[in-house]
């Protein structure tokens, strides 16, 4: 596709465009919005291409192919796991036998065995991956990065980065803290971002996915 119909399809200026190519422009999810359909593409790949799953090759057949090596080694050689990611973009449906009521993406995030065993310390089959939104722990976590969470963490201790699920069933991440003094316990629910006001809640009424175990961030 020429620069000139990417401008016309996308409604984004030559001169925008230019100055996004020639890395004037720190990228954000919302500059790459107006071209990723038309290039056949997600926001989130271009931005992290050669990083996100399912980019950075150079026809489909050879992507593929190194999609089922990496399934089983990292460029290592070294053992590797498949972990999945959370499709906030879907509609939340029960899936009967899942750990989890979240639809998940097709393509998975690839994790060094050694980085799961030694980093994570968790167990690969429990953790999932989440694409955080808006600006709520901000600048903890942007919109637009991902964390890993461990599901088989749910006791809120110690005090720390949780996933939870909100009043609408989304899964989200904020910082939790027992009210220790409280009887029934209590937790204050924080959002990092000091423009968010935090909450107070019952521990018994608050749904723990997981444990927050690191953030992909963004450059």
């Amino acid at each position: 596709m020429s620069r000139s119909e990417l401008v016309r399809l996308s409604g984004v200026s030559k001169q925008q465009l230019s100055r996004l190519e020639n890395g004037q422009i720190r990228l954000r999810l919302d500059h790459l919005t107006p071209f990723a359909s038309h290039l056949g593409y997600t926001p989130e790949q271009m931005l992290l291409w050669g990083r996100y799953p399912g980019t950075g090759g150079s026809d489909a057949t050879a992507g593929d192919e190194r999609r089922t090596r990496t399934d089983q080694h990292d460029p290592s050689g070294s053992a590797a796991h498949q972990i999945p990611e959370i499709d906030i973009h879907a509609e939340l449906a029960l899936r009967k036998g899942a750990r989890h009521s979240d639809p998940l993406k097709n393509e998975k995030w690839v994790l060094p065995e050694s980085f799961v065993r030694e980093h994570l310390h968790a167990s690969p089959e429990h953790l999932l991956v989440l694409e955080a939104t808006g600006d709520s722990m901000a600048p903890t976590i942007g919109a637009g990065e991902r964390v890993i969470i461990d599901t088989d963490h749910k006791r809120l201790s110690p005090d720390g980065l949780y996933a939870v699920r909100d009043p609408f069933g989304s899964t989200i991440v904020r910082r939790l803290q027992v009210v220790r003094t409280s009887r029934p316990t209590r937790v204050t629910v924080i959002s990092d971002n000091p423009k968010h006001r935090s909450e107070d809640a019952p521990l018994a009424e608050l749904e723990i996915v997981g444990k927050v175990l690191c953030c992909l961030k963004l450059f």
